[in-house]
């Protein structure tokens, strides 16, 4: 990589890991979970009791807005919103409550109702493991492989990229203040890999970032090494230099 390549990359994260760019995006849910968790103020129960999220609330929600996390931002948001209006934004009580929507009619594009409660099923057995519903137990204890097969459901495939669950391991991992929520503190965000999908492909490829023309594990990491350069112990923080190029060569 170029010093002068560098120092764009470096001038796109910073100017982009801003929460300004974000209002619109997947991670709004999770972080408004996050901020309604540390606000003074607790939010009315169903009851009509206080009530404040967990950090199961925020991983649910980050699992849903990952999964939902493709095509046009505002079919996302609002389809999201869809979601939670369901949930009654108590994601956790509304998985271990198990009377889940279960039908075929699409929530989000491909993904139907009778997928989302699947998902809430598998979300149900994780977090009663032992026999006890706790909420002590959080999905950062998962590798990413079992992210895949035991919470989305997906076959193994050590060779998949898994943007989704990347990009939620970012939300949840990175922790400057910024735009990422930083909430799994025993992971540490040099370990992450960039969240690959069509779309950062094809940045990365213009800049350079990589010669592989598959889309999968060993291409994310190849771009995450290539941030690692300039980022030594935030790789992904290159994820915003690559939503910058977007921007700036729309």
């Amino acid at each position: 990589m170029t010093e002068e390549l560098a120092d764009k990359l470096r001038g796109w994260a910073e100017r982009y890991n801003n929460p300004r760019y974000f209002a619109e995006d997947p991670i709004a849910f999770p972080r408004r979970f996050a901020q309604m968790m540390t606000t003074t103020q607790p939010t009315l129960g169903f009851e009509g009791g206080e009530w404040r999220p967990s950090l199961q609330d925020i991983e649910i929600a980050a699992v849903f807005s990952a999964h939902f996390a493709w095509g046009r931002r505002a079919m996302i948001i609002r389809d999201c919103s869809r979601l939670f209006d369901e949930m009654m934004w108590r994601p956790y009580d509304y998985v271990m409550a198990g009377d889940w929507r279960n039908d075929n009619t699409s929530i989000h594009r491909t993904i139907k109702w009778s997928e989302v409660a699947a998902i809430c099923k598998r979300l149900k057995e994780f977090y009663s493991a032992d026999g006890a519903a706790s909420r002590g137990r959080s999905l950062e204890e998962l590798s990413t492989g079992q992210m895949r097969t035991q919470i989305f459901g997906q076959k193994s495939d050590p060779k998949a990229a898994n943007k989704k669950i990347w990009m939620m391991r970012r939300w949840m991992v990175r922790n400057d203040g910024l735009v990422d929520l930083g909430l799994w503190k025993d992971s540490s965000p040099k370990d992450l890999i960039i969240p690959l999908d069509v779309h950062v492909y094809r940045q990365a490829d213009a800049l350079g970032l990589t010669t592989r023309r598959s889309k999968d594990f060993t291409t994310a990491s190849e771009i995450t090494d290539q941030f690692k350069e300039i980022f030594p112990e935030d790789p992904v923080k290159g994820d915003f230099a690559l939503f910058g190029y977007g921007v700036t060569h729309a």
